[in-house]
């Protein structure tokens, strides 16, 4: 089995596509192996904690970050669709402040690698979604941050209409310029 590595702007932000094997009975693939994985992206990392959510749609979640134990993760949608965002929050890249967005649905089976030091979040496209993501890191909810979802310094272009549904921490973040960030 091979992976297909599609590099977007922020090259170290990867849409990982799996080989999926289908016939008149359905489909199969492997979500994740850790062998093909490292292959494909040159990417080395243990995932400790598995997550699951079920959002409708206009739910954002995010962008959110650890500043203390980042995380890495590895995303995908096993039903409906969202459009995911990652910001580049390390002050030393030289795509600082850049963000990259992707549709991953259950039809496209597309995962996204965001690796650490980026602010992540989605919004949910379909009537509603369930979302998966492997983190490098366990959850530390003192360290965790929000990036203000419409910070028009980064300018994500949301595919939404109206003011999205969202958490009482993440109407509250702060724009890029006032967040704590990373070296």
């Amino acid at each position: 089995m091979s992976l297909n590595v599609i590099q977007t702007d922020i090259p170290e932000v990867l849409i990982i596509e799996p080989k999926v094997f289908g016939d008149d009975r359905g489909f199969f693939y492997e979500s994740f192996n850790g062998r093909l994985f490292e292959e494909a992206t040159g990417v080395k990392r243990t995932f400790v904690q598995d997550n699951h959510s079920r959002s409708t749609r206009n739910v954002l979640r995010g962008l959110h970050y650890q500043i203390k134990h980042p995380q890495g993760k590895l995303v995908r949608v096993v039903v409906g669709q969202v459009f995911d965002a990652a910001v580049d929050l390390r002050m030393s890249s030289p795509n600082f402040g850049k963000w990259v967005g992707v549709m991953l649905s259950a039809e496209n089976k597309r995962e996204l690698w965001v690796p650490e030091g980026f602010a992540h979040g989605f919004v949910v496209i379909s009537e509603y979604a369930e979302f998966l993501y492997k983190t490098t890191d366990y959850w530390y909810p003192e360290h965790e941050r929000s990036l203000l979802w419409n910070d028009t310094r980064v300018g994500i272009d949301w595919p939404i209409h109206g003011e999205p549904v969202l958490a009482a921490k993440d109407a509250a973040a702060r724009p890029i310029g006032h967040a704590e960030l990373f070296a």
